[in-house]
Formats: C-alpha cells, structure tokens, sequence
C-alpha cells in the first residue's frame, strides 16, 4: 500500500481509490520541484520582503510557463487529467526538470483522473534464453531485475556479488528491502549507503508514476514506508531517477573494495525486466577482486554451499 507524507502513521488507512488517485503526488511534486527552485537560478527578478516559501511562488512559475495563476494553481493542486502536452513541456521548462523529472510529470499525467484498478501481477520469470546469455557472461557480475528491485535471476558472479542480499531466506531478492530493512549489513555493503538509499528510492518513485497500478511495488512501498523511517522521509521528497548506465561501489565481505561500471537494458521481449552488466575496468584491482571473487563463488558452488558471506565471528 501506499503511504501519504505528512499524516501520523497511525492514522493511515489506504483503500483502493486512494491508491489510484494520484493528485497527492501530483501536488507534492509541484510543490517539491517549485521548492528547490531559487529565483536566482529561474532567472527571475528579486522582489522586496521577505519570501514566505522556499524557492520560486507559483505566480512566478505561471509567469515562466505563460500560463495564468489560476491555471497553474489549479494544476499543482493535482488537475493534471486533460492536460496538453505544450502545457506540460512548459511546466517542464519553467521548473527546469531533468529527463527524468520530465519523464515522471508525463506519467503523472497519463494516469490522471483515472478510474482503473490496481492489478495483482503474475509472477514474472525468466526465460531459459535469458539464462543462458547471463550464463555465458563470465568475467563480470550480471542479473534481471524487474522494476520491483526484485533480483530474479543471475550468473554465478551476480550471485556471488549480491551473497549479503541471499543472507535473507525471502525469495525473490530485493535490493530495496536489503537496503532499507537490513540496514547495518547494507551500510557495510555500500560504502556511501546514503547514497544508494536516496537512488533505490528515486527509482521507485519514478516507477510508481510510471505504472501506479502494479499492486506488488505498491504494496512495497507501503512495507518500506511503514518499517523504515528511512525510506519514508525519502519517499517524501518526490525525487525521480532513471538508471541505465554509471559507476557502483562496494564493500563485498570476501574480496573487499568493488569499484565497477554498470549499463542496465531493458528486455524487449520482456516487459518490466531488465539486463544488468556491471564489468570492471580491465587490469584494475576491482578486475583482479572479481576474479577472486569468481574462485570463491566456483569453490561454494562446487562444495554445495550457499552463495552467502560467512556470518560474523563464523569460520
């Protein structure tokens, strides 16, 4: 279920309709992008007095879309059903989102107003022939994940490289509920964990406005929000991201410092999952922590052991 910042946990209750009606959200990201706005970098005329509100007021958004205060005030109160797509892109200039901001108001949109109901999703698998690519991925970490963070399938190293997140015996793995709900071994595992916490989150945000009507990131979203306060003052924030390609690190507690690429693609042929790669530089010390961790990953594999790190004080 989905949980509404600014009311008292204990008073929340989330029926269906609430679910689908995304004016909260549409509100609170208008408000948040406006907030982290300074007239300074929205080009806009200081005026005399003190400002009530951080960054920009809505007449002066209104000003910098060409549209009237009553129209955008209208739209940040969350009537965003209808509305054109020059009307969007202006919003979009004047509060200067990136691509992934603008992605996220577009989506917003799309579903505004709608009636339709949330949908339990099938489970998703991964096809043998999937498989058999990540397996033949050797020298580098590769996985599927769908847009639940939910890690359904790997190669040997992507196994041996997430074995903090199989500590867990909840299946499928969930790289959101490692982080926010197993924190102190996840804090061990990303060096800058607040990091990775304020970009899992993001990444949710933006799939929750993209498909707000998948009942299982729903209903993650709700355990996170009602177990983690973490994870409930990010969620909060209405801040987006999109993740295909970049740099991670981590602190595996076999083989030590990981520094490596990733490039993430969507599968075409499989709606919701994508394709994860994460290879280090050739002839770095992260190449030569992989193929430690490779041989630690073949010697389990071999003896039949779980692909998880020793527990503390264990042999």
């Amino acid at each position: 279920m989905e949980v509404l910042a600014g009311t008292p946990l204990r008073c929340r209750k989330v029926t269906i309709v609430d679910r689908m009606d995304n004016r909260n959200d549409v509100r609170d990201f208008f408000a948040s992008r406006r907030a982290k706005l300074t007239p300074d970098q929205a080009g806009v005329p200081a005026s005399g007095g003190n400002r009530r509100v951080p960054g920009l007021r809505r007449g002066e958004v209104a000003t910098l879309a060409g549209v009237s205060v009553e129209y955008y005030t209208r739209l940040e109160r969350g009537n965003l059903a209808g509305v054109s797509e020059s009307v969007l892109e202006a919003m979009a200039r004047a509060l200067q989102l990136d691509e992934a901001e603008r992605s996220h108001l577009f989506d917003l949109a799309r579903t505004a107003g709608t009636s339709k109901r949330q949908r339990r999703t099938a489970p998703q698998h991964v096809r043998p022939s999937v498989q058999f690519v990540l397996d033949a991925i050797t020298d580098a970490p590769a996985f599927v994940r769908n847009a639940r963070m939910d890690i359904l399938a790997a190669n040997r190293l992507g196994l041996a490289l997430h074995s903090e997140m199989y500590v867990n015996p909840i299946r499928p793995a969930n790289y959101a509920r490692f982080i926010f709900l197993d924190e102190e071994r996840a804090r061990r595992f990303f060096p800058d964990w607040e990091l990775a916490a304020n970009n899992m989150v993001a990444i949710l945000r933006a799939e929750a406005g993209r498909d707000p009507f998948d009942r299982g990131l729903s209903d993650l979203v709700g355990e996170l929000s009602t177990r983690s306060d973490e994870f409930r003052t990010r969620w909060a924030a209405h801040n987006v991201r999109r993740h295909y390609t970049g740099f991670k690190h981590f602190h595996h507690p076999v083989v030590g410092e990981l520094r490596l690429l990733f490039e993430a693609m969507e599968l075409s042929a499989d709606t919701g999952l994508s394709l994860f790669i994460y290879p280090a530089e050739p002839g770095s010390p992260s190449a030569d922590a992989l193929r430690l961790l490779a041989s630690w990953a073949a010697t389990l594999e071999l003896a039949g052991l779980p692909q998880t790190a020793p527990a503390e004080g264990g042999a």
